[in-house]
């Protein structure tokens, strides 16, 4: 794989949600396919009927992600999310009266292990039989499990693309079936979530141990993000991965994990989109049904913490064996504050394109560098979090030339503006980007389901486009001299490490 693919693929793990255009339809139009209704217990349902083919699209989104995630257990987002594709107490198992004992059990076994693994001087006898216990219980537990029984059972009716995702500031699940097949859906999404059993707990903290090898340790890509979301943020967990911390991985129990459950997997703090060809009145009629026994519960905390001032330019070096990268953080707002529209179309204006102002400079006309990005709203936008530059130099350039670059176009923006006719390019960009965005099931279901998340209204989509348009170049030159400043700049490079022979020849 080449590198550039290879950043491309890493920084769209970790922007998965990175702020998205609207629909281009009017809002109108929409209002005559939408039906919402929420449940009793606080549980909201959008449904938007597209009939022009037999099939829906099942979005369940969740307001969690590892901002939310208590101290010491980064990563259980994503532990959980691992948990919900394993069935329930009534999927997956041979057995839920002999299988739950034995995870407790086992669960039980794993504290008294990891709480004398950690003391200052461990009684390595003593670790060595709670070790032993704990395989010995999870072996035992195996034997009641069917694997993927959970996927087998949709697979088999017709489902397709089954995922889910864990970011910075959410967690989704989402698959599609034909439209008869409905009801099977609303009967094990509620199941699964009304029901989960940490079935495998252990084994698949060990699947989401070579994740965080693949994505992070072996990765400089993703060192590098790692390191400066470390370094760019004091106190917000925006510094956190959403992989977890090492440590954190190895400490997250499955009492820690059903009690994140509990805390944050409750009925007003969910919402459920389908798109598709499917009957509004039928919709409701299956979620009364099958989620309205969701219990009532108090709401999630909220998060309070407000990441300080920063009070001058933050600057670190990686060595290491890889293509040189350059990473640029300025802090930024969150994707609800007044200035993101103008932020939006400032990054469009320096980076989207070959006729973009840095694209063009640094990688068309002077080919200082191989590939150069730029955008807002990472690691997240839900909380006020970076508007980020990525470069990558080309060969024999050095990171510092193409950083000295940026900052000079940056400055020409500052002082001279744009025209009239750059921001109406990026207008029409953002158009037909909207367009591309909105056209199939999965993607409306999923775009309604994070605005009406976000602002409880999903019409902020459209929202949102009028707000690119009212944007002006003066709105453009006074967001760039506010928060492209210095002061609130993190900057963050890998640079080639050369072996001791190579150091020697130079030499």
């Amino acid at each position: 794989m080449k590198f550039t693919r290879l950043l491309s693929v890493a920084l769209t793990a970790f922007m998965f949600y990175a702020v998205q255009p609207a629909s281009a339809q009017s809002v109108e139009a929409f209002e005559e396919r939408v039906t919402e209704f929420t449940l009793d217990n606080g549980l909201h349902f959008i449904i938007i009927e597209r009939d022009v083919a037999p099939v829906a699209s099942f979005v369940t989104f969740v307001n969690v992600g590892a901002v939310n995630e208590p101290v010491g257990q980064t990563g259980i987002t994503h532990i959980f999310e691992h948990m919900a594709f394993k069935g329930s107490k009534t999927i997956g198992t041979t057995d839920i009266e002999a299988e739950l004992p034995l995870i407790e059990a086992m669960d039980d076994a794993y504290r008294a292990w990891f709480r004398e693994s950690t003391r200052p001087n461990p009684d390595e006898e003593m670790l060595e039989e709670l070790w032993e216990e704990f395989l010995r219980l999870q072996e035992e537990s195996q034997q009641f499990v069917v694997n993927n029984e959970f996927s087998m059972i949709v697979d088999r009716e017709g489902a397709v693309g089954m995922n889910a995702f864990v970011s910075a500031d959410e967690t989704a699940f989402f698959y599609s079936l034909p439209q008869n097949k409905a009801e099977l859906w609303f009967k094990m999404e509620a199941d699964r979530f009304m029901n989960p059993v940490m079935r495998e707990f252990y084994l698949e903290k060990d699947v989401i141990w070579e994740e965080r090898r693949d994505r992070t340790d072996n990765n400089p890509v993703g060192r590098l993000i790692e390191e400066f979301n470390s370094v760019a943020f004091s106190a917000h967990p925006y510094k956190n991965p959403p992989i977890g911390w090492p440590s954190d991985i190895d400490a997250v129990t499955i009492e820690h994990t059903m009690e994140f459950y509990r805390t944050f997997y409750v009925p007003q703090n969910m919402t459920i989109a389908i798109a598709g060809d499917v009957d509004p009145s039928e919709m409701k009629r299956l979620a009364e049904k099958y989620f309205g026994p969701m219990p009532v519960a108090e709401d999630p905390p909220q998060l309070t913490v407000v990441e300080p001032a920063q009070r001058g330019e933050r600057r670190f070096t990686i060595e290491d064996q890889s293509q040189p990268i350059l990473m640029i953080g300025y802090k930024s707002v969150d994707g609800n504050h007044p200035d993101a529209a103008a932020i939006q179309l400032m990054s469009s204006i320096l980076f989207d394109g070959r006729t973009s102002r840095i694209y063009r400079s640094l990688v068309v006309e002077e080919q200082l560098a191989l590939q150069i990005s730029g955008f807002n709203g990472f690691p997240g936008d839900r909380f006020p979090g970076l508007f980020v530059i990525l470069g990558v130099p080309n060969q024999g350039v050095e990171v510092s030339e193409i950083e000295s670059r940026i900052y000079e176009e940056i400055e020409r923006l500052k002082s001279g503006g744009v025209t009239e006719s750059e921001l109406n390019r990026v207008r029409t960009q953002a158009r037909a980007a909207t367009i591309r965005g909105l056209t199939s099931n999965m993607n409306l279901a999923l775009e309604f389901a994070r605005k009406h998340t976000r602002t409880n209204d999903w019409r902020t989509i459209f929202t949102d486009l009028d707000r690119l348009n009212e944007v002006t170049p003066e709105d453009i030159q006074r967001v760039a001299q506010t928060y492209l400043i210095p002061n609130s700049r993190t900057v963050g490079a890998i640079v080639t490490r050369q072996d001791d022979e190579a150091t020697a020849s130079i030499d």
